[in-house]
């Protein structure tokens, strides 16, 4: 928790401080009140005492309570302030680490725990700072003020005091001996909760028809369940608390009347006045050190959880990032050159190489497509070119220069990259299309429009309400899977790079479709080089070169032609999808 609070800023720190000035002061104040009762009392019983003199003593009784009370107001703005403001840093901390992960960062963590990390896990260090601030700092304070207060005073009074105050450290010690363990369960559960629901509502078309709904709340029933009965165990073990703090307050109060009635009793008539005032003034000080207790238990209820959530939040920030930013950040003499060399590939953890020893060059204005049975690693290998992972072994040459090397913005404002699973955000057509940076100027209306025609998607796009600004739900719902991803390859387009990368991009596509926009497409990006992942021979049959995967490893490069001759991997696939007369013909 520690390390979580030296990203403290300087303003922060301000802020701490006011509020400890602020607390002493409030303390100071409190701890007043009880010698202006002792001298009230002892006024009360002298005969020559008048009334103004104790209007004064309460007078300064009342201002005291008002200055306590203006200061407490003020400590919990400025907490209230801090707390809002440490937290909505942690959070962009959290998310601006989380924009630099890897994939192989991303699995890890897995998407609904880094949610639950960003969003409640920061709550709970928010509601510590916010009410633990003016309590933490208050408590210990107000304890030891009170206790220097009273030393002095009755040995008897003071011995039943801290038998009292050691009832209350027992008891709060072993409720956090049995809570703290479940806390760091707690937080596992919600990830999980998170993870289910969130994997319910992504999935739900296949949930509804597969008729799989009672089975997905049987899941979400049994997660729930989970975290709701250690929440109960938690919120019963902490419930038990209450009553006890309750009874030693109040057995503390009846002890020290017991007691002091015996010491006045025991005493000579001149020091019954003192002995009665010095009991008046150790029941109010006697209060204050248990209601120091009281709050420290308060604390000792939000601190265990929040350092779990700390702990969690510094996995986050701590993760050393796999794939480190180059410093490479210049013009390059050559332009949409891609080379393999060498490259072996496995991924985090794993025995067996994705990849193995694969060496091609594409150069500019090349068509270089890449096919091969399902898990041959066509898309990995792919993958390592915007560094979306490193490759193991090897080099990925961009431009002449290793990609390790660029800086990733340098680096992927060349590419221009159509991901298998076409992905749109919740915005205007325009929006989704013009997204991102190009490291060029700003994509304009114009070009936009034409990046969409090349997509083949003018059609759908201008029959839409509001045409270009017609608004896309998240992940593109309200349109089909073909459309998502013409918008998609549309834009890459709009980018204009050097490099462009689709991965299996036309496969959502019909054949018309499919034909008419790879005409288009090799027409507009003939300066540019083209990497193609493909299942359909159809789709790659012009290409200029075709390299075959098969389990990891190059078995064929070469164009379509020469493969059918020199590759039986390639052409088992060719004859599975078209007939000896049609690639015969192509």
């Amino acid at each position: 928790m520690f390390k979580l609070f030296k990203k403290l800023t300087i303003k922060n720190y301000i802020q701490i401080l006011f509020c400890f000035i602020l607390i002493i002061v409030q303390v100071w104040l409190e701890l007043k009140m009880p010698d202006y009762m002792s001298n009230i009392t002892a006024l009360i019983q002298s005969e020559t005492t008048q009334i103004s003199q104790i209007l004064k003593e309460g007078g300064y009784m009342l201002a005291c309570a008002l200055g306590s009370l203006a200061s407490a107001i003020s400590v919990g703005y400025l907490s209230s302030v801090l707390s809002s403001d440490f937290s909505m840093n942690i959070r962009e901390k959290i998310f601006n680490k989380v924009e630099k992960f890897g994939m192989a960062e991303i699995k890890k963590f897995q998407t609904s725990s880094l949610i639950t990390r960003t969003t409640n896990d920061v709550t709970q260090i928010e509601m510590l700072l916010s009410m633990g601030l003016q309590l933490l700092i208050k408590a210990p304070i107000m304890a030891i003020w009170a206790v220097s207060k009273i030393l002095n005073k009755s040995m008897e009074l003071s011995a039943f005091t801290g038998a009292s105050v050691l009832i209350l450290l027992l008891t709060v010690g072993t409720v956090m001996l049995i809570v703290v363990p479940r806390f760091s369960k707690v937080q596992k559960l919600i990830d999980r909760v998170n993870g289910v629901t969130r994997e319910n509502l992504t999935g739900i078309r296949v949930v509804r028809a597969f008729n799989a709904e009672k089975f997905e709340e049987e899941r979400f029933a049994e997660i729930n369940d989970n975290l709701t009965n250690t929440q109960l165990f938690n919120q019963r073990v902490f419930a038990t608390m209450s009553p006890i703090m309750n009874l030693v307050m109040n057995s503390l109060s009846l002890g020290i009347y017991f007691i002091g009635a015996f010491l006045i009793s025991k005493s000579m008539m001149v020091d019954k006045i003192t002995m009665f005032s010095n009991v008046v003034v150790f029941t109010s000080y006697g209060m204050q050190v248990v209601m120091s207790f009281l709050i420290l238990a308060m604390i000792f209820m939000i601190l265990p959880r929040a350092s779990v959530s700390a702990k969690r939040i510094n996995e986050v920030l701590e993760q050393e990032i796999s794939i480190e930013d180059g410093t490479y950040d210049e013009d390059t003499t050559e332009k949409g050159v891609v080379e393999f060399k060498n490259v072996s590939f496995k991924y985090p953890d794993a025995d067996e190489y994705v990849l193995k020893d694969i060496s091609f060059k594409a150069n500019q204005g090349e068509i270089v497509a890449f096919i091969g049975s399902t898990g041959s690693g066509k898309s990995t290998l792919i993958n390592l070119v915007p560094r979306f992972y490193d490759a193991t072994e090897g080099e990925v040459l961009v431009d002449g220069i290793n990609v390790k090397d660029y800086k990733l913005e340098r680096l992927h404002n060349k590419l221009g990259y159509v991901s298998q699973k076409a992905f749109m955000f919740n915005a205007s057509v325009k929006e989704n299309v013009a997204y991102g940076n190009n490291g060029k100027n700003k994509i304009s209306d114009e070009k936009v429009k034409e990046a969409i025609a090349v997509a083949q998607a003018t059609d759908f796009v201008e029959k839409m309400p509001d045409a270009y600004n017609a608004n896309i739900a998240r992940g593109g719902t309200n349109i089909s899977g073909g459309q998502k991803q013409r918008l998609s390859i549309a834009r890459a387009i709009a980018r204009d790079p050097e490099i462009y990368i689709f991965d299996d991009t036309f496969s959502a596509l019909d054949f018309k479709t499919d034909a008419s926009l790879r005409k288009a497409l090799r027409k507009y990006t003939k300066s540019a080089t083209s990497i193609i992942v493909a299942q359909r021979i159809g789709t790659i049959i012009s290409a200029d070169k075709i390299i075959v995967l098969d389990q990891g490893k190059c078995v064929g490069m070469g164009t379509h032609k020469e493969l059918l001759k020199n590759c039986d991997v390639y052409k088992e696939i060719a004859l599975s999808q078209l007939s000896k007369e049609e690639l015969e013909n192509a």
